[in-house]
């Protein structure tokens, strides 16, 4: 993708870009574009419109023949201390930052008339989740594997395409919630990581939890925007909302300090903690 013209010297429109990248099957290329995306809106040499009406000439998302899809069940879990099981798990690392590459383009072509600060938040999430993922598939590269050599699940954008009709069903149910399981489950892996000499990965994970940090504040507030918008109550919309599209309930131990910077509040984390479906 040229991100310099479209025509002449006007500058590319940035839904439709994140649209083409979105449809881009090659993960390496994906990642790139969206990095030189992010980069194009920082340099000022993109245009926005966010009321454009735009369809995919495509499947949604694009990605390669692997890996093999299959139920979260059927994910076989490996030994951290063998090569084949850390790789397995960085790996999975690895499909998540592709998904979440997918999932924050998405945000960005498929929900108009919002505030501009969204169309570049979720960008500046964009190019932060291809740099993981670039990051993840070259340290995959030097323990002798592949992103695809790996059976992988599809839960992250199955729950984008439940919510693909309502921004707010959105925000609450993939940036703060199955992204912030991550918050709650990146300490634990960079310590078994760690402890199986792996401090190259431990690293990454140090740089993939500060950003998931701020992607997750950025769930946050649009989502507390919406709800304002709408006269809804936060904690209480967000308990409809998990029945309704059948979220995953969320279980402990939770990263509270994490999950605090990340803009919870101290009473969705009571709710979160205390609830008997533990759910906010």
């Amino acid at each position: 993708m040229d991100l310099s013209t479209t025509t002449g010297s006007a500058p590319i429109e940035l839904r439709a870009a994140a649209l083409c990248c979105l449809l881009d099957a090659d993960p390496a290329r994906k990642a790139k574009d969206t990095m030189a995306l992010a980069q194009a809106w920082q340099a000022g040499t993109l245009q926005l419109d966010r009321d454009i009406s735009l369809s995919a000439q495509g499947t949604i998302p694009g990605r390669p023949a692997c890996p093999q899809l299959i139920p979260p069940k059927e994910v076989a879990r490996r030994a951290m201390h063998t090569l084949e099981g850390r790789a397995a798990a960085i790996h999975a690392l690895t499909h998540i930052e592709f998904n979440a590459i997918n999932l924050a383009l998405d945000a960005i072509w498929r929900f108009a008339g919002m505030p501009r600060d969204y169309y570049a938040d979720w960008l500046r999430v964009a190019g932060e989740e291809a740099l993981h993922f670039s990051l993840l598939a070259a340290h995959l590269q030097t323990m002798g594997y592949a992103y695809g050599d790996f059976p992988a699940h599809n839960s992250l954008w199955e729950m984008a395409e439940k919510t693909s009709g309502d921004v707010l069903a959105r925000m609450a149910l993939v940036p703060r919630t199955l992204e912030a399981r991550g918050l709650d489950a990146s300490p634990p892996m960079r310590a078994k990581l760690a402890q199986a000499g792996d401090q190259a990965a431990a690293g990454i994970l140090d740089i993939i939890l500060r950003d998931e940090i701020g992607h997750v504040a950025i769930g946050n507030r649009w989502y507390a925007m919406l709800c304002r918008e709408r006269d809804l109550e936060p904690i209480a919309t967000y308990r409809i909302l998990a029945r309704h599209y059948k979220a995953p309930v969320l279980r402990g131990p939770f990263n509270l300090p994490a999950r605090r910077a990340a803009g919870f509040t101290e009473s969705e984390l009571d709710a979160l903690e205390n609830s008997d479906r533990q759910e906010f």
